[in-house]
């Protein structure tokens, strides 16, 4: 028969000892809690630096993919990219000078991974047909492109947000019906057309400039003379797409209960206007208006043709004339890199319009 006292004396060290486990073991997962927290901390702290930080590495995956659609693009044009660029003027002397320099005659896996590496640093070859680097050939030609699409937007958001604003709050008016009608014309008006009767009008019956391009540094007067008639062409068809979204914005809103609920509070009409359709309008326009902006940023290649103007839609059709497929390729890169970065910037201004976009 077995002694109490004896039994006891032996359990109750492996009792404490399984204490001792659970507070270890607490305290362990307690510090693993805190240290969860606290980094879950940071990014709630930090709500508009974390949705930046997460749009800007989403934009980098999505230039990369492009980098590499834009590579395998020249190896699928039929014969000898190089042979063809050089057309009439082939020689082997020229052949394989051309070919050297465009780093063609790699085999395929070095002459990917050097594309890779070359245009993340901004080595985006040399152009088949001056031999130029693709990366000056670009830079040369944004600073037109910049003070069109600048221009061009401008114009557009001129008329389209009071014309978009009055149809939207007169809704089934004859006011509406007129601006309807008057966007709809807009947006089936081809751009070339547009230019053509521009420069029959203003530059054959007023002498205006209607070609060519003068930087705004070395002559803001002639800079200006000959930015109006493209700012104009491009301005017009952005201006009749912009003023029908942002009809549909005012009126989605001005029915909205915020709005009854302000107006019964006795706030004046442009109070209500302002501070509460106008800001609730704006989420929804600032999607078309970046995507019109970023359209012109990458060069509206009609209305460049139409006016001669040495922008990046210029290139871009000279390019094609050419069979130039490193500067081609170097240009879709861009207008993909200017897409991105305005979709980014429209992002972060969403974000701070509207703080529910970054919380979620």
């Amino acid at each position: 028969m077995s002694d109490p006292n004896t039994h006891g004396s032996s359990t109750a060290p492996e009792a404490e000892d399984r204490s001792a486990d659970t507070t270890r073991s607490a305290d362990a997962n307690q510090s693993s809690q805190t240290e969860q927290t606290q980094q879950a901390g940071f990014f709630t702290r930090h709500p508009l630096l974390t949705f930046i930080l997460r749009r800007i590495l989403l934009a980098f995956v999505t230039l990369l993919g492009v980098i590499v659609v834009v590579f395998f693009l020249i190896q699928l044009v039929p014969g000898d990219p190089v042979r063809i660029a050089l057309g009439t003027r082939y020689t082997d002397e020229a052949y394989q000078a051309l070919q050297q320099a465009s780093g063609l005659d790699k085999p395929l896996i070095v002459q990917f991974f050097s594309y890779i590496a070359g245009a993340l640093t901004g080595d985006l070859g040399v152009s088949f047909r001056n031999g130029e680097p693709v990366m000056l050939l670009l830079l040369e030609r944004l600073p037109a492109t910049i003070s069109l699409a600048v221009c061009g937007i401008l114009v557009a958001l001129l008329i389209a947000i009071p014309l978009g604003t009055i149809a939207g709050l007169r809704e089934g008016g004859a006011v509406d019906s007129v601006v309807r009608v008057i966007s709809q014309f807009g947006v089936s008006i081809p751009d070339f057309w547009m230019g053509m009767m521009l420069i029959s009008v203003f530059a054959l019956g007023f002498g205006w400039p209607s070609s060519g391009y003068t930087p705004l540094t070395e002559d803001p007067l002639g800079w200006a003379q000959h930015m109006v008639l493209p700012a104009i062409t491009a301005g017009v068809v952005s201006a009749a797409i912009l003023t029908r979204f942002i009809r549909t914005a005012v009126i989605d809103v001005s029915h909205a209960t915020f709005v009854r609920t302000a107006t019964s509070k006795g706030l004046t009409y442009w109070a209500v206007l302002t501070k509460h359709i106008g800001r609730n309008a704006l989420i929804p326009v600032l999607t078309i208006s970046g995507i019109q902006l970023a359209t012109l940023l990458g060069g509206v290649i009609v209305v460049e043709v139409v006016f001669a103007y040495p922008g990046l839609g210029r290139l871009i059709y000279d390019a094609v004339a050419a069979r130039d497929y490193p500067l081609l390729q170097g240009a879709i890169l861009l207008i993909a890199f200017i897409f991105l970065t305005i979709n980014l910037l429209v992002d972060v201004l969403y974000a701070i319009i509207d703080p529910r976009i970054r919380i979620s």
